[in-house]
């Protein structure tokens, strides 16, 4: 709650004030030119009334000249019944007859709204934090329709967020933040159009789990990649077992390509120095390794020795 309070205090500071006074040069020259008659006329008569007269005169006529910026319109009440809008730039009120209730912004405004503790559909509490992007696009609309309208706009913006989330999986709301965002603007657009505002886009900034959750979801998706890699490894034997099928009928009825082979096996083998080889028996018999084992066990011994420093007796 404390967050939603500050957010609102957020966005009506960025708003202009509807009761703060709004001095402008044209309403300076106004004040001064009866006041300086009027000083002008007590110097000449000695008199103190044409003074007090032309400073009276410029404080009336000094309430009359208004500037509205050029992103706002002022809405002008005559005897307090509407008369119409006013800007950009400079207008003529009447003093005490017309009054200027609210200075409507039309440029877009950002404001943060929040769901604390929400539950989804599948009763898990969540936290999400979105930003909303609106604007004015009817003036009249917003200063008559609705009392407060950035606070209208964001209560609106935080129980649709609460609607959507409470009939939205957790899954969903993990992965399809655009299709959420999506139907969170266009239920917000329904409720303020109204009121004179359309949303321009809705950006969820961030959805917070518990912890308890978060470490149970961590853990199923460890056991799920475990498992991927289980199965891929299962169909990696799969295939070699199939191509050492494959071969074994290919070097059934070549005997020169296997004692090839077998060659090229112990070549591989000869190639690092001190290797240790085991060979089965029966691959020994079936391949005729016999005196190729030999040759090789030779060789290994030629070249351990070759390593051996010669020791010269002293």
């Amino acid at each position: 709650m404390s967050s939603n309070i500050s957010s609102l205090i957020q966005t009506r500071s960025n708003l202009p004030s509807q009761n703060t006074p709004r001095l402008n040069i044209v309403s300076a020259l106004v004040f001064l030119a009866p006041a300086a008659i009027g000083l002008l006329a007590t110097l000449l008569t000695a008199n103190p009334i044409g003074l007090i007269v032309g400073v009276v005169l410029g404080l009336l006529l000094g309430l009359s000249p208004k500037i509205a910026r050029q992103w706002e319109r002022a809405v002008v009440l005559r005897l307090g019944r509407y008369v119409g809008l006013r800007g950009p730039g400079l207008f003529w009120i009447l003093p005490f007859v017309d009054t200027i209730p609210a200075w409507i912004d039309q440029r877009v405004i950002t404001t943060s709204f929040a769901a604390e503790e929400t539950l989804t559909s599948d009763t898990v509490p969540v936290n999400v934090d979105a930003v909303l992007f609106w604007m004015v696009y009817d003036p009249e609309k917003a200063a008559l329709e609705v009392q407060n309208y950035p606070q209208a706009v964001s209560w609106a913006a935080q129980t649709a967020l609460r609607d959507i989330i409470g009939r939205t999986s957790l899954t969903d709301l993990l992965r399809g933040r655009e299709r959420i965002e999506e139907e969170l603007q266009k239920l917000i657009d329904e409720r303020s159009n109204p009121w004179g505002v359309t949303v321009q886009s809705v950006e969820m900034r961030d959805v917070i789990i518990p912890t308890a959750l978060q470490d149970a979801m961590s853990r199923e998706a460890q056991a799920a990649r475990e498992k991927q890699a289980r199965i891929i490894l299962g169909q990696a034997e799969v295939e070699i077992a199939h191509s050492f099928a494959t071969a074994s009928q290919s070097y059934h009825n070549n005997p020169t390509a296997l004692h090839l082979r077998a060659m090229n096996m112990l070549y591989e083998g000869l190639k690092e120095k001190g290797a240790l080889m085991l060979v089965p028996s029966s691959a020994v018999e079936s391949m005729g390794m016999g005196g190729l084992m030999g040759a090789a066990a030779l060789r290994q011994q030629t070249l351990t020795e070759s390593d051996e420093p010669n020791v010269e007796p002293v």
